[in-house]
Formats: C-alpha cells, structure tokens, sequence
C-alpha cells in the first residue's frame, strides 16, 4: 500500500510527538484539549447537540441527509485515562458524514481517579438510556475505538450474560483487547508504532484495572468466549504494536462461530482514524465500516 505524502507526515508527526516525550496523564490531557482548540471545526451540513444522559456528558452528530433508523454509539480511545468528546469529535464526525448516520459520542468517567468498572458502568447506562428512548438494539451499531474498542467488547459481553437485547453489529479500530500486553506484536511492531510505547501502557493498564484481574475478560476481553455475539467487524494498522490484539480477537470470535471480518491496514500506525479527514485513510476506513454495516447491520431478530 502506498501512503500519501500527508499520510506519512503525520505518522512522522505523532511519532515525534508521543514516542520522543514521555508525559503524564495531566499533561496528556491537557495538550489534547489545547490540540482540539484549534483541530475541530464542524463542517457545514452537520448539527452538533451536546447533552447529558444520567450525568454523562454526550454529543449527537447529525450530518444532513442522516438514514433516521439506524445510529453509531461510538467510545472513545485514550488509554481509559484521557480521551472525551473534544478528542474525538473530528473522528466522529467524518464518520457520520460517511456512513450518513447520526453519531452519539458519550464522555465516560476515566482512571485512575475512577478505575474499572467505572468506563463500563457508564456505557451501559448510556446504551439503556437509548433503548428508553425508543431506539431498538438492532437499529444500533457499536463502536470503538483503541481502549474505547475494548470498552465496546466488554459491553456487548455484560450485555449477552443479562440476557439484554443486543446491537445489530459491532465496528472496533485498533482495539485495545488484552490489558496483559501478551501479544507478540507488542515487540515486533514496537519500533515501527507510530503512538504508542509498551511501559506507557503498562502505566495506563494498571490505572484502569486497579485492583482487579487483568485477565478479567472485561478487563481484557480477548479472553472472552464470544457465542451469541453480533457480526463483528476489526481494523488494525500492520505497524501497530496492538496489531496482535486484533488477531488474536478475530482467531476467538470465528471459534465461537461469530461473523468477523478482520481488515489490517498495511503501513498504518494506531487508531489513525482518529485524525479525521487529516489522512484520507480515515475516510476509507469508515468506507469499509459503512460497508460492513450495510452487509452486517441488519436489525436483528
């Protein structure tokens, strides 16, 4: 695959900027939020409306011209320690614009002030809250991405083992899967990664987990059994270190007879979507995600 000049100047870009500094938590967090300051702009066509759902911060998405069944319940990534509705609203809006559904992109509580299950917590009440409101499971496609893809797994998983109405598919990128950092890629892959670097984390993990198992399987549910769950759709970059969790997810939901469909994407680093309409891969990504929905995302009986 042969990536633009664009393309290969962000990669060289986040490279510098995450693998040459290490910062805190704080500081993460607070360089995303002057990053977004002057990254997000809302294009024409699309209406943005933020809310609260049982105190949890939201934003809808609205392109114009939106199918009015059918919606995106997208979880952010950042480690489960930064990341919220500033750091992903480009992401999401380019992913309503293309898949020409309405996005709800929730803000969830973060570690290491709030730890697990506190992400998950959240999540459930949000996708409740959308059943109250009238929107069926099966009219509802979830999303994720990074540590927001391992949060999409673990609610599809608690929502099976209640017995809960489930959504019509599922969309994970560059998922954070296994919170014990076991897969090889983690070695392999970790001088070509563009973002991340294993100790960090080690640091993130053990914010999130707290005192918990890591081998929790929503902790890290690469050690789920996945029966019974909807058509499952992974993106993963070829140089990322996550790039294992991703395989290892696809190899154990097709042993539980799961419709997955595993899409590596030769050259790209981590969660690149997450950069918009910055890099054209974006878009086509969530090309491929609007046509996995439409073969996948059927309401479910």
């Amino acid at each position: 695959m042969s990536l633009s000049l664009r393309t290969r100047f962000w990669r060289m870009f986040l490279r510098k900027v995450f693998k040459e500094q290490r910062l805190t938590i704080a500081e993460i967090r607070a360089r995303s939020i002057k990053n977004t300051r002057f990254m997000n702009r809302v294009p024409q066509g699309v209406e943005i409306e933020k809310l609260e759902i049982e105190g949890i911060p939201a934003e809808w998405i609205s392109p114009s011209g939106t199918q009015q069944d059918k919606i995106i319940l997208h979880l952010h990534g950042g480690g489960y320690v930064s990341g919220g509705i500033d750091s992903h609203q480009m992401m999401c809006v380019l992913m309503a614009q293309t898949l020409k559904m309405k996005v709800l992109l929730p803000e969830y509580r973060l570690a290491p002030d709030q730890p697990f299950p506190a992400a998950l917590d959240d999540i459930l009440k949000v996708y409740r809250w959308l059943g109250a409101k009238g929107h069926q499971p099966g009219d509802i496609i979830l999303s994720g991405d990074s540590a927001g893809g391992g949060l999409t797994l673990a609610t599809v998983l608690t929502l099976r083992d209640a017995g809960e109405p489930l959504p019509a598919a599922v969309v994970v990128i560059s998922p954070w899967t296994d919170l014990k950092l076991k897969g090889q890629s983690y070695i392999t892959n970790a001088k070509a990664e563009a973002v991340l670097q294993k100790d960090v984390l080690h640091e993130w993990a053990s914010c999130y987990i707290g005192m918990e198992n890591p081998g929790n399987p929503l902790i890290s549910p690469i050690y789920a059994d996945f029966h019974g769950f909807p058509p499952l759709l992974i993106q993963v970059g070829s140089e990322e270190m996550l790039l294992d969790d991703a395989r290892i997810l696809a190899e154990r939901a097709a042993a539980a007879d799961v419709e997955v469909t595993l899409k590596v994407w030769e050259g790209m680093w981590h969660d690149w979507p997450v950069l918009g309409d910055l890099v054209p891969e974006s878009r086509q990504a969530f090309e491929e995600f609007a046509q996995f929905v439409k073969e996948k995302g059927r309401a479910r009986g």
